[in-house]
């Protein structure tokens, strides 16, 4: 669907790619998929973007990974996180983890039995060169203001509060009914975009839970909420220098 001259907006609906292990499931989505001629599964540096729910009492075991920047944003539970590196982290609305695994990571994710359920995404991103230095990074967010966004990771040397080291942009927004926020902007970058939670309208178009769109050439896109809603946005740069030898991200 065309929303300007150059500015082209697609839609999809919630995946049918999914994993089912009983008190682990993951659904997982993939921004190049939106694009009717590309014929890469990820979008530039953004590889997937996967929402995961983990009941109570749940533990996935110790295992690696390499080549990937992995971000866990948890806006419903607690995620725990467990490495070789000795770190004993917990993940929640207020917390934000970053595995930069380069090299390679070993780490394992649980949830104790009086835990919450969890839901959560993890985004894959694909860095700009192999086997980089591995790294975690982890701790508070800004606090959020409803219908605002809110910048949580991006490239190394810039202004997030968390990092990358690819040109992706991350940002959540908390939306009353009624209330718009225009899609962030950067020159040479496109947005992807997902309805954790409620319904969005866009240039016409009605967006429910779980479904997602990419807005190409960077014009202005306002999203309006049809109900309250938690939506996520990713600027990236479709032509950045990847590497796709990741373990999740290829």
């Amino acid at each position: 669907m065309t929303v300007g001259t150059e500015t082209t907006l697609y839609e999809a609906p919630p995946t049918n790619v999914f994993q089912d292990q009983g008190s682990f499931r993951t659904y997982f989505n993939f921004p190049g998929r939106l694009h009717p001629d590309h014929d890469d599964h990820g979008y530039g540096p953004l590889a997937t973007v996967v929402e995961s729910f983990m009941d109570p009492d749940t533990l996935i075991s110790m295992h690696p990974h390499q080549n990937d920047e992995i971000v866990s944003w948890v806006p419903d539970g607690v995620m725990r996180h467990d490495d070789r590196e000795d770190n004993k982290l917990v993940t929640d609305p207020e917390h934000l983890l970053v595995m930069n695994s380069g090299s390679g990571f070993w780490h394992e994710e649980r949830t104790d039995a009086d835990d919450p359920p969890l839901r959560m995404l993890q985004i894959f991103v694909r860095p700009h060169s192999l086997d980089l230095e591995p790294t975690i990074q982890h701790g508070p967010i800004p606090e959020s203001t409803t219908n605002e966004w809110r910048h949580l990771f991006g490239p190394e040397g810039g202004d997030a509060p968390f990092a990358v080291r690819n040109e992706v942009d991350f940002f959540d927004v908390r939306l009353d009914a009624d209330s718009s926020v225009d899609f962030p902007r950067a020159d040479g970058r496109d947005v992807y975009f997902y309805v954790f939670e409620g319904a969005i309208e866009a240039d016409g178009t009605r967006f429910d839970e779980r479904e997602q769109g990419l807005i190409v050439d960077g014009g202005e896109v306002t999203a309006t909420a049809l109900e309250e809603t938690t939506l996520v946005a990713f600027l990236v740069d479709p032509d950045a220098p990847v590497t796709r030898q990741g373990t999740i991200g290829r």
